[in-house]
């Protein structure tokens, strides 16, 4: 049986219990017949009041100790309520990779949201960006609640935009009213350009919107500097060409690279870094195991190193 899962990000004290509070308020929530177990991974100073909800079918369940998130424990949780579907509220100091090695067989995410306090999330951003970033890859909505007047809208959408271009952006003020996100967020690169060339700091931005929006790049053709890598499981006359992207520290440092085709190939050496042309191909690929895009050399000349070689989205 497949089990809906709608998480709920954020720090603690960052507006994710009366998120809570107000959605099980809500009859329209309680439309289909559903038992919902609400399962919470840390205490604020908020507290949920079961006399409010809309409905008698909510059963609230506390994990205390991350050592408590494993798949047994989860579902004996579900099993006990024979809920049908759960709300969680994650810990914010908690890495999602974490929850999601967790989760129970069935347990799918329908929807992840996540909440910051507008006035205090650039400080945690400065302090412990990690757990910042580990919020923001995945969730389909952040709330950034407690604004004013003077908070600094522009950057705090930056700060999600240096994660991730698809998620949605919600400033909410004190008196409960709020705004979506309306900040143009141009490419620092003509997409939809024939020839799109990509300069060295922006790999790593232009690497994320080709894997985001794979069909606008299709027979595309694009220049630029990369690192070449080899490897005996790549197929005949090809290389894989890309950089080092660092998403938020020196510890997530990962090399980033797409399969290139090219007749030429034994002229490069792993490790070299080439300035390449080439045709975009989005075509199932077995190196991928999917569908995804492969590059078709035109031609490429050896380069220096950048200056930075690692990639980032500043």
């Amino acid at each position: 049986m497949e089990i809906p899962v709608y998480l709920f990000t954020g720090f603690l004290d960052a507006g994710k219990t009366r998120f809570l509070q107000e959605t099980l308020e809500d009859a329209n929530f309680f439309q289909d017949p559903n038992r919902t177990l609400v399962l919470l991974c840390e205490e604020g100073e908020e507290v949920l009041n079961p006399a409010a909800f809309a409905s008698a079918d909510v059963f609230i369940e506390s994990i205390e100790e991350k050592t408590q998130l494993n798949p047994d424990k989860l579902e004996a949780l579900r099993k006990k309520h024979n809920a049908t579907r759960v709300m969680l509220e994650y810990n914010g100091m908690w890495l999602l990779a974490d929850l999601f090695r967790a989760l129970p067989q069935g347990w799918m995410i329908y929807q992840e949201i996540s909440f910051a306090d507008a006035s205090v999330v650039e400080v945690f951003n400065a302090n412990m960006r990690n757990l910042v970033v580990d919020k923001l890859s995945s969730c389909e909505l952040i709330v950034f609640n407690r604004c004013d007047s003077s908070t600094d809208r522009q950057a705090l959408h930056k700060l999600v935009r240096a994660v991730s271009r698809r998620c949605d952006i919600i400033y909410e003020s004190a008196d409960g009213s709020f705004e979506y996100d309306q900040i143009e967020d141009p490419l620092p690169f003509d997409r939809n350009a024939k020839e799109i060339v990509i300069e060295d700091k922006d790999f790593a931005l232009w690497y994320r919107d080709l894997s985001e929006n794979m069909a606008a790049y299709d027979g595309k053709t694009v220049t630029f500097l990369g690192m070449v890598t080899k490897n005996g499981r790549l197929p005949k006359n090809s290389f894989v060409i890309g950089r080092q992207i660092m998403t938020c520290c020196i510890e997530d440092v990962t090399y980033s690279g797409l399969l290139c085709e090219d007749p030429k190939s034994d002229s490069v050496g792993r490790g070299e870094w080439i300035r390449l042309t080439a045709a975009i191909k989005i075509e199932n690929c077995k190196l991928y195991g999917k569908k995804g895009p492969v590059l078709k050399a035109l031609s490429f000349e050896k380069a220096s190193a950048p200056a930075d070689p690692i990639a980032t989205f500043y």
